[in-house]
């Protein structure tokens, strides 16, 4: 158990560092922009429907990385209030009462919106008309990395419990 949860948090700590960086290409983008519009009058074709794309990649795919490291809303104050047995209890029943619900229809829409855009080429309504598809299908690899992330937590909050 706790060699899967190591695994999965070293994973997802992984692919936060390999996914951060997209964060400096979506600023060359932007400054390219910015360049272009200062210098010739008018922005580019495809920088601000590509900037788009990144921001959407890069927030998407950090989700898990933002969970490993409990970036997200939680609600510490109540919690932190109780013994780390009631802690590890709240955590298991939060995530399987509230968080596996929502993922599990998350990851059915997602993949269902993601195929429907695949199986249609669909791309942007621009004039350079960049594909979709790879950036609704990001959805669905957030879903499965989250899903992931949270299996973990569950896992080591069922070894807290075994080790009080």
């Amino acid at each position: 158990m706790h060699f899967i949860a190591s695994f999965i948090d070293g994973f997802n700590k992984w692919f936060g560092r390999i996914v951060a960086p997209i964060i400096a290409i979506l600023a060359l983008v932007v400054v390219y922009d910015i360049t272009l519009r200062f210098f010739i009058g008018r922005p580019s074709d495809w920088a601000f429907e590509v900037t788009k794309q990144l921001f959407a990649a890069h927030f998407m795919l950090l989700g898990a990385f933002a969970l490993y490291h409990r970036a997200h809303v939680e609600v510490d104050i109540v919690k932190n209030l109780f013994s780390k047995k009631i802690q590890a209890i709240l955590e298991i029943l939060g995530y399987l009462i509230f968080f596996a619900p929502f993922i599990y229809i998350y990851l059915e829409r997602s993949w269902g919106y993601a195929m429907r855009s695949w199986t249609r080429g669909e791309t942007t309504s621009g004039m350079m008309s960049i594909p979709v598809y790879p950036v609704k299908m990001i959805m669905v690899v957030t879903g499965v990395l989250l899903l992931l992330q949270a299996i973990a937590i569950v896992l080591q909050a069922v070894q807290r419990l075994r080790e009080e």
